[in-house]
C-alpha cells in the first residue's frame, strides 16, 4: 500500500520517527482504539512485534517523551471510512464528470464538503481570474 502524503495526528508523529510503513501498520493493527504505550516497550510488546523493537522504542520515546507510559487514541488512518469517502470525493472531482451535487449524492458528502475538498485539491480555480496575492 502506498503511504498517503500526510497522516493524521499521532500517526504523523509515528511516521516521523519510524516511517510511513510503521505508522500505517499501527493504524491497520490498532486504529480506532486506545492503546497504552509504555516508555520503553519490551521486545515482546505488541508494538515491538508489529514494527520491530528499535522502531517501537523510537515511537515510545516520541510519544511519551521518556517520562512515563501513556494512553493514545489511534486514528483509523487511510483505511477508515472518512478516508475512503474523501478518496472517493477526490477521485470524482479529478474526473470532472459530475456536478458538486452529484458527487455529494454519490458519496454521502455534503455539497459544502465537496466544495471544500475541491478547494483543497485546487479544482476550484477559475483561470479567468487573476490571483490577488
Amino acid at each position: 500500500m502506498n503511504a498517503p502524503a500526510s497522516l493524521p495526528g499521532v500517526l504523523a508523529e509515528i511516521a516521523t520517527v519510524a516511517g510511513d510503513d510503521a505508522a500505517l501498520a499501527v493504524a491497520e493493527a490498532r486504529g480506532g482504539t486506545q492503546v497504552y504505550i509504555p516508555p520503553a516497550p519490551a521486545p515482546d510488546h505488541w508494538l515491538s512485534e508489529l514494527v520491530g523493537h528499535d522502531a517501537a522504542l523510537a515511537i515510545a520515546d516520541r510519544l511519551t517523551c521518556g517520562v512515563g507510559g501513556m494512553r493514545v487514541e489511534l486514528p483509523l488512518g487511510p483505511k477508515g471510512q472518512a478516508a475512503r469517502a474523501r478518496a472517493a470525493v477526490d477521485r470524482l472531482i479529478r474526473a470532472g464528470e459530475l456536478s458538486e451535487r452529484d458527487i455529494a449524492r454519490a458519496t454521502g458528502y455534503t455539497i459544502r464538503g465537496v466544495r471544500k475538498r475541491k478547494a483543497l485539491l485546487g479544482g476550484d480555480r477559475d483561470d479567468r481570474q487573476l490571483d490577488l496575492f
